[in-house]
């Protein structure tokens, strides 16, 4: 969950290199971590050829990752761009990328990063340092309306990008950062010959919107984009500049050719993916749907993938922003904590489990689910479910069925009842958020369901025009010191009140703290503990509410092969370079 430096929480709707001395990353020569090997689903070689088609949930707002968290934005970027560093979504580990390897300086400050000789754009434009410097300038240039900025900042400073030559980059951090080049997994690199005309203007934000031509879009991915049609697909090629190759010296990416079918609707993705009209889908599969999909892996139609729990639990919460409520009737309880944690007691977890998940879910307490093995911690604060605990929490606020009706009221006859915003199309999301109202009901709480469209609710999240939301967003890493913009009260990502001048409470003042600390520790088992602090008082002050996490799947057509499965988004295209389909 990130901005300063990110989650890259990344509202997407939405490790450490450190030494005494000077640490050498070795010079692969040898296959990547992660680098291309046979699905653990089938034996078959992957070969190079064929075109594979995935779902798409919705429309890109743009193509330029520095300006935009967006799912889809995102996705593109993984798909068509390249970062200095990343990490290996299914290890976890960090991984040399466009740098082929880097040094680290005793205090583990500063790291001079090495890049690959001989790299090109997708239009045939030499790569080098100079893009790199570039990049930072727009990922910091406060005209440029960039919304990665933050995450790419420690302590509230940016980090500084020197050329050294054409092919050294030495780049400084403000501060210790345990993480150390993990930060840089959220970097997306840019061509600076496309795009440092629009910085200078001072429209780079808008650059790369999604009306711009295919052909005016340059990158450093396996993929390049031929093809728009919105409300349709987005059609990839293979990127003929693309730098890397398989252990056995075939070029990547495998496949000649990547569709994105644009399928708002969770059940049109699955007939898809049944019908063989899909190979892949961006959704996991639902509970209710393994059921379908079993019978069709016996016959060898489709491999079924067991991930794991999830990292990324949905989320309900309030808008805590005190100006939206200063007229509200509603005011003087709306945004206690005691009517959070009367809530959290309403829900009975172990229920909603079962009826929503078919009993493939955990419940959780907290953002940080039992999937993050490295940083969950189970003693956060837990509100186990009793109705009568939520009815005196309740009436300690003043909220108490003072009429004929079924609902709360407080003194001023005022109702308890509020609206909760959350994604149209997405059933799962629809039917618990149906859970969550008929619970609340029971305890005189009435509550309106509305169902928008993803982007549509992401821009009422981001003006601040909410009661409630009940949503997913993304975490890109898992490591809490690049969640940073959804644990810090001057986070874009702290969806309850995003991006504040100052913390608003105490509590948040004090996750502030504990953030910094944390972040800037070196040594692991600190960091543990300063994290399991957090995650302590977010639990006992409960600004967003968290019921269970899913265990996940992900579903593909039986003539995929050579997938890397993770439990973080997207599960499989993460590494579409090494993806192939069977001749």
């Amino acid at each position: 969950m990130n901005r300063q430096p990110r989650t890259l929480l990344t509202l997407l709707l939405i490790g450490a290199i450190v030494g005494t001395g000077y640490f050498i990353w070795r010079d692969l020569r040898a296959p990547l971590p992660g680098a291309p090997h046979s699905s653990r689903t089938t034996d078959v070689a992957p070969s190079r050829g064929g075109r594979l088609v995935s779902t798409l949930r919705s429309e890109p707002r743009s193509f330029n990752r520095l300006a935009s968290a967006n799912a889809v934005t995102e996705l593109y970027s993984l798909l068509a761009q390249a970062k200095l560093v990343r990490i290996n979504r299914a290890t976890q580990e960090l991984e040399p990328w466009l740098a082929e390897k880097w040094e680290t300086s005793a205090d583990g400050r500063a790291f001079t990063l090495t890049l690959r000789d001989g790299l090109t754009w997708s239009d045939g434009t030499p790569f080098s340092a100079e893009d790199v410097a570039f990049t930072f300038r727009a990922a910091y240039d406060p005209k440029a309306g960039i919304v990665l900025g933050p995450t790419l900042q420690v302590d509230g400073h940016p980090l500084a990008a020197t050329v050294i030559d054409g092919r050294t980059v030495r780049v400084e951090f403000p501060a210790s950062f345990g993480p150390g080049l993990r930060l840089l997994d959220n970097l997306p690199i840019l061509p600076r010959h496309k795009l440092e005309g629009a910085l200078a203007a001072g429209t780079f934000a808008q650059a790369w919107n999604a009306a711009t031509p295919p052909s005016d879009l340059v990158g450093m991915g396996p993929f390049q984009l031929a093809r728009y049609e919105p409300g349709q697909r987005l059609v990839f090629t293979r990127n003929p500049h693309y730098w890397r190759s398989a252990p056995d010296g075939t070029r990547l990416p495998y496949l000649d050719e990547l569709v994105l079918e644009i399928v708002p609707d969770q059940n049109a993705e699955l007939l898809r993916l049944q019908s063989g009209d899909a190979d892949v889908m961006q959704s996991t599969v639902r509970a209710e749907d393994l059921a379908s999909i079993r019978p069709l892996e016996s016959q060898g139609k489709l491999q079924l993938l067991e991930l794991g729990v999830s990292a990324d639990p949905d989320v309900f919460f309030f808008n805590l922003r005190a100006p939206y409520w200063a007229k509200d009737p509603r005011r003087g309880w709306v945004t206690t904590r005691q009517w959070r944690q009367a809530i959290s007691h309403a829900v009975d977890r172990e229920a909603l489990a079962e009826s929503v998940y078919l009993g493939t879910a955990v419940p959780v307490w907290g953002p940080v689910s039992p999937g993050n093995r490295e940083w969950f911690s189970p003693n956060v604060p837990r509100y186990p479910y009793s109705l009568e605990t939520a009815a005196k929490l309740l009436a300690s606020i003043g909220l108490e069925n003072r009429d004929a009706d079924e609902w709360l009221e407080d003194m001023s006859g005022t109702e308890a009842r509020f609206t909760m915003l959350t994604y149209r199309g997405n059933l799962v999301l629809e039917r618990e958020a149906a859970f969550l109202r008929d619970e609340l009901n029971k305890v005189g709480i009435a509550v309106d369901v509305v169902a928008l469209e993803a982007n549509a609710l992401v821009d009422r999240l981001v003006r601040g025009d909410f009661e409630a939301i009940f949503f997913q967003y993304l975490t890109s890493d898992l490591d809490p010191a690049l969640s940073k913009d959804f644990w810090l009260s001057s986070g874009p990502a702290h969806i309850w009140n995003m991006s504040q001048d100052t913390p608003g409470t105490p509590w948040e003042a004090k996750i502030d703290e504990l953030t910094r600390q944390q972040a800037a520790a070196l040594d692991p088992a600190e960091r543990r503990r300063l994290f399991a602090e957090m995650q302590r008082v977010f639990g006992e002050n409960v600004p967003a509410l968290y019921f269970v996490a899913p265990r996940l799947y992900a579903a593909a057509s039986a003539r995929v092969v050579n997938l890397t499965p993770a439990i973080l988004r997207p599960q499989l295209l993460w590494a579409a370079d090494t993806i192939a389909v069977k001749p």
